[in-house]
C-alpha cells in the first residue's frame, strides 16, 4: 500500500461511516452541481467601531447578510479555535462519539433531521456532507471533559461565546433602533442564554461538484455569526443569483434568520444560503446562533403571534412529515 493510500485510510477513519462508504463511490447517479461564477456585487461591510443604523438597516433589508469588521474578537482566538477544531475532527469517529457527551452533541449527515447524530436518509443524495459538534453556551459549566484536547477547546469556546454574546447584543440593539421597535416588547426577542455554537467540518471530496455540504436553507435564529476562516464554500442567494462568500482574514459573516424576519415584519430578510464542498481541503467553520427568550411572543402584521418554541415544533413536524423545513409560511396570516 502506498503512503498516499495509508494517509487516505487514516483520514477515512475520522469520518462517520456513511462518509467512508460514499466518499469514493462512482458519481454516475449523482446530479452535477454547476459552479457559481464570481459576481460584481459586493457584500456589505459593517464596521462595529462606527456602527450606523442606516447602513446596518440597508444591509439587512437588501441582503440579510453582511461582513463584520472591527468586531473586537482577537485574531489569535479565531486562529486557535480553527487549529483546535481541526485537531478534534482528526480523531477517529469512534473516539469523537465517546468524548462529545452531554451537554455537547456530535452530529453528522442531514443536520436538520439529526440533532442527536442519526440521519434520516432515503439515498446517497440526501446526505449533507458535514459533521459537527454542538456547544450549548449556557451549559458549558456542566462540561467536565476527560480528554485534554476537548478541555482546552472548551475554554476557547467559552471565551469566544462571550465575545459573540456581546456582538449579538450590539447588533440587535441597533437593528431594533433602526426598525423603531418598542423597547419593552423587543427586549425578550434576543435571549443570550439561548446561544449555541456549532463547529462544523465539511470533509474534502473528490466529487465536490456532485454533493452539498449543506443544501439550501434559512436559519431559524434571530441572527447567526459565522467564522469560516480559510476555506470558502458559503453561497448566498441575492436577487435570484447565487453568490460566493469568500473568507477574508479576521472578518466575521453575520446573517439574519427567520425570527428576525418576523420580528422586523418582513422588512429584513432571512437569507437563503448553502455550503459547497471543497475538492482539496476539509472546510471547518464555527457558527453562533441565538434565538428569542423562551415564551417571548413575536407579533407582526404578517404572521400569527408565535413563540420560537411554536416555530421549532412546527419545523420538527414538517421535517417528520415532508422531509424539509417549511418555515415562516406556516405562520402567515391568511
Amino acid at each position: 500500500m502506498s503512503e498516499s493510500e495509508v494517509t487516505m485510510n487514516l483520514e477515512l477513519e475520522t469520518y462517520p461511516p456513511m462518509f467512508r462508504q460514499q466518499n469514493n463511490q462512482s458519481s454516475t447517479h449523482w446530479k452535477v452541481i454547476e459552479p457559481v461564477r464570481e459576481s460584481e456585487l459586493t457584500i456589505p461591510v459593517i464596521d462595529l467601531h462606527c456602527l450606523s443604523p442606516e447602513e446596518l438597516g440597508g444591509a439587512c433589508r437588501d441582503w440579510g447578510l453582511f461582513r463584520l469588521v472591527n468586531h473586537g474578537v482577537p485574531s489569535t482566538l479565531l486562529r486557535q479555535l480553527h487549529e483546535h477544531a481541526k485537531e478534534l475532527f482528526s480523531l477517529s469517529f469512534e473516539c469523537k462519539k465517546k468524548i462529545f457527551c452531554s451537554p455537547l452533541s456530535y452530529i453528522w449527515g442531514t443536520i436538520a433531521t439529526s440533532p442527536s447524530g442519526a440521519a434520516i436518509l432515503t439515498g446517497p443524495q440526501n446526505i449533507h456532507w458535514v459533521e459537527g459538534i454542538h456547544f450549548p453556551l449556557g451549559q458549558l459549566s456542566q462540561l467536565q471533559p476527560q480528554d485534554h484536547m476537548l478541555a482546552s477547546f472548551g475554554l476557547l469556546v467559552e471565551e469566544y461565546g462571550r465575545h459573540l454574546g456581546r456582538l449579538g447584543r450590539t447588533i440587535f440593539k441597533t437593528m431594533a433602533m433602526e426598525l423603531n421597535l418598542d423597547p419593552g416588547e423587543s427586549e425578550t426577542h434576543l435571549g443570550e442564554s439561548t446561544g449555541f455554537l456549532r463547529v462544523y467540518r465539511y470533509p474534502l471530496r473528490s466529487m465536490a461538484n456532485s454533493a452539498w455540504g449543506i443544501d439550501v436553507h434559512t436559519d431559524s435564529s434571530v441572527l447567526s455569526i459565522l467564522n469560516q476562516y480559510e476555506v470558502g464554500g458559503l453561497e448566498v442567494l441575492k436577487d435570484n443569483q447565487w453568490l460566493q462568500v469568500k473568507p477574508i482574514s479576521d472578518e466575521l459573516i453575520v446573517n439574519l434568520g427567520d425570527m428576525m424576519q418576523a420580528i422586523s415584519n418582513d422588512k429584513y430578510k432571512s437569507v437563503k444560503h448553502r455550503v459547497r464542498l471543497d475538492k482539496h481541503r476539509d472546510r471547518i467553520s464555527i457558527g453562533y446562533f441565538v434565538f428569542p427568550e423562551e415564551g417571548s411572543v413575536i407579533r407582526s402584521s404578517k404572521y400569527k403571534p408565535f413563540t420560537y418554541g411554536d416555530f421549532q415544533a412546527q419545523v420538527h413536524q414538517d421535517i417528520k412529515a415532508h422531509g424539509f423545513k417549511v418555515g415562516l409560511e406556516r405562520f402567515e396570516l391568511t
